[in-house]
């Protein structure tokens, strides 16, 4: 299976209006950090999900690289990751240049990734637009991706904050919220609005309120702003973050700068981009993004969106099923049998076999726990 997005009048379109109004300084910013507890026994921490072909033949993040090409070309696209997946990182996307894919000492969240790459952008490129967004995404229709994400840098070129909200399916209470204001004159065919709010993920009642009130949206965790833009909110709202980027400034291109850099965020407090900055920011903008979004949160995510069978299973892999309905079956090296069960998901690896019931995938994340705790390395 492959998702590369296909030569359309949009996608050129898209580059054409580039090419004239000389947008084409756009950069993206992929952030490759986390475990992916929840994709466990196929993810492992020097193995996260992102770098799994959990969907088909290419991994998530050259799904991901892939989908941005015909508006951000490689040379202008950061990845920001650990040193643990820096090596494979590099091996499954040779044409990101080495100097593009920034390493991080230690994970601190988003807020200090997303400001370390603003710096990198500014010092190649001045103030161009940047585009930051989780490696780990599955997105259904690329070509209205592409259209969201051009009228969204459209935006972030006038110096507004702009993050993609994801129409809501459902009371999910895995993911934070976003409230819409008023809505901006119309210039394409995705709406944009004010933002009234940002609402961290609720329990499931408020979930539910959010859904019957309406001008609620899932936060997809997509960003687009200026390079200035954003170190200037960082500023304001993280003023030791901004101290501790104005020394890794000082020292970039020098040879202290990797000191300078894991000294720096050796010091810093975790802190995402949105605690710390969206939603203390005070004009902040929302485009709706209906591109058939998906976070691939869990295994039950996958599920959802997996093509089935008549039975409702989902199987990658040679698999027997009689009387069996509602599954995952993912082993591609072994011959899976299931006889008289019900919404199930099995997931087969050379070491570890995992078995759940559906709706139940976040406890995965207490096995992944139980396995540190009893220092089972080997299963990590």
């Amino acid at each position: 299976m492959s998702n590369r997005a296909s030569a359309s009048p949009t996608h050129d379109a898209i580059q054409i209006r580039m090419r004239e109004e000389g947008e084409s300084s756009m950069f993206a910013v992929i952030m490759a950090g986390g475990k992916g507890a929840r994709f466990w026994p196929r993810s492992r921490e020097k193995m996260p999900k992102h770098l799994l072909d959990i969907l088909g033949e290419r991994t998530i993040i050259q799904e991901t690289a892939a989908r941005l090409r015909p508006l951000v070309p490689p040379e202008r696209t950061l990845i920001v990751t650990g040193s643990s997946h820096a090596a494979e990182l590099a091996r499954q996307l040779p044409e990101i240049p080495g100097e593009n894919i920034l390493i991080e000492p230690v994970g601190r969240n988003t807020a200090p990734c997303i400001g370390w790459a603003a710096l990198h952008i500014q010092e190649r490129a001045g103030d161009a637009v940047m585009a930051c967004l989780p490696a780990d995404h599955r997105i259904a229709d690329e070509t209205v991706f592409l259209r969201v994400l051009d009228a969204a840098a459209r935006a972030a070129a006038h110096g507004a904050l702009v993050t993609v909200g994801i129409q809501p399916t459902g009371p999910e209470t895995g993911y934070g919220y976003i409230e819409q204001g008023s809505p901006l004159p119309a210039e394409g065919q995705d709406p944009v609005y004010k933002v009234r709010s940002f609402r961290e993920k609720p329990e499931r009642a408020t979930a539910e309120q959010f859904l019957r009130q309406g001008g609620f949206v899932w936060n997809s965790g997509i960003f687009v702003w200026r390079a200035s833009t954003i170190l200037s909110e960082i500023e304001c709202r993280l003023p030791a973050l901004h101290q501790g980027l104005l020394k890794i400034r000082a020292a970039m291109g020098t040879d202290r700068e990797e000191e300078i850099v894991a000294s720096v965020y050796e010091g810093l407090q975790g802190v995402s981009i949105d605690y710390g900055v969206m939603e203390k920011a005070q004009e902040v903008l929302v485009i709706l993004g209906g591109f058939g979004w998906s976070d691939l949160g869990s295994w039950d995510a996958l599920w959802e969106i997996l093509p089935k069978d008549a039975e409702g299973n989902a199987v990658r892999g040679e698999w027997v099923g009689i009387d069996a309905r509602r599954s995952l079956i993912h082993s591609p090296g072994k011959l899976v049998a299931l006889v008289g069960v019900e919404d199930l998901l099995v997931v087969d690896t050379p070491d570890a076999l995992l078995i759940c019931r559906r709706g139940r995938s976040q406890g995965i994340r207490q096995v992944v726990e139980t396995l540190e705790k009893r220092r089972l390395d080997d299963y990590l």
